[in-house]
Formats: structure tokens, sequence, C-alpha cells
């Protein structure tokens, strides 16, 4: 295990990659619960 680390820790492609998907998931996570929480404290007009 401590040979997974290493390798991992002196990769710069491997630790970037993560790195960078690491970054793209979590700003996925964070836009769908900001647009949720934007659908969810919407008005509704009223239908007249």
């Amino acid at each position: 295990m401590n040979v997974f680390f290493r390798d991992f820790f002196t990769d710069p492609v491997l630790f970037l990659s993560f790195g960078f998907l690491a970054i793209v998931v979590s700003l996925c996570i964070f836009f769908a619960f900001f647009f949720l929480k934007k659908i969810n404290d919407a008005e509704i007009p009223d239908q007249n």
C-alpha cells in the first residue's frame, strides 16, 4: 500500500489527473445543488 501512495505523489501525471478529476466532480456536485436550491426557492407567479 505504501508503494501506491509513493507512486501517486511522485508521478505528476497521475497526481494532476486525479486532482483535476476531483475538481470537476466537486464543481458538478456544487452546481447540481445550487440549481436545485434555486428551483426550490423560486417563486411561482400567479396564473390570472
